[in-house]
């Protein structure tokens, strides 16, 4: 999951100020991980215990307050009884990557992915949207070439994949709707020739930078790389940790 956490921190600084070039700082003063790591190893932890997914996303939420929680999700965090709530946004999307380490097959991903998303995100979009992240770091992950996901992604969600993220940056602003931030996120996260750039791919869009950041994150850290490749990111990622804490 470093990859999605890494991209969250790195976008966290641009969500507000956003920006559109690929030139800028990774971690700032103002970094910071946000809703998108909380539900992320919220999602993690109920997939290695009790698959309780709507428990655990409370639980984290008490857990970790004021991370830029949406209203409607926040609410639900903190009502037991509440239900799903009909979201289209892109929050299932960002949750869902561990689905891809622990299911055992394609069929598995897709029911796993659905449960994660399906206790507040129950619209068609939003489920959609965390079904096409689930897959698409699941064939990094069986290392399918990044034109194949590409393609399986466009025939079966019908998002408009043959475009790259200089295409998108030109007119984009910011999205919380699934399928038009979905994508793009996917898009940077095939497109980068590095974790590092497909985060910064993501960030320059200038849109919903940390939740595309972290989509775009997990697709490209699902990639097998070196030890020295892996240890270069934990090095970042744990560099600002301790600024943060001194």
């Amino acid at each position: 999951m470093i990859g999605a956490v890494f991209g969250d921190i790195v976008g966290s600084t641009y969500e507000h100020s956003r920006i559109k070039t690929t030139d800028f700082e990774l971690f700032t003063p103002r970094s910071r991980f946000t809703d998108d790591t909380v539900c992320t190893a919220a999602i993690a932890e109920a997939l290695a215990t009790d698959g309780d997914f709507a428990g655990a996303l409370r639980r984290f939420v008490c857990r970790y307050p004021k991370r830029g929680y949406g209203g409607m999700f926040e609410r639900w965090a903190h009502d037991p009884s509440a239900g799903p709530y009909g979201s289209w946004g892109n929050g299932a999307a960002m949750r869902v990557s561990p689905v891809a380490y622990v299911a055992r097959d394609e069929a598995e991903l897709l029911r796993l992915a659905r449960a994660t998303a399906e206790v507040t995100h129950d619209h068609p979009e939003g489920l959609a949207g965390a079904e096409a992240v689930a897959l698409a770091v699941w064939w990094m992950r069986q290392g399918e070439t990044r034109e194949t996901i590409r393609q399986e992604i466009e025939d079966r969600f019908g998002y408009d994949m043959s475009r790259s993220a200089d295409d998108i940056r030109t007119d984009y602003g910011f999205e919380v709707a699934a399928a038009r931030s979905v994508p793009e996120a996917i898009i940077c996260g095939l497109e980068g020739e590095s974790l590092e750039h497909s985060v910064r791919l993501a960030v320059s869009l200038g849109g919903d930078a940390d939740t595309q950041a972290s989509i775009a994150g997990a697709i490209a850290g699902a990639v097998k790389v070196t030890a020295s490749e892996t240890a270069a990111v934990h090095r970042r990622v744990f560099g600002w940790v301790r600024r943060v804490i001194a």
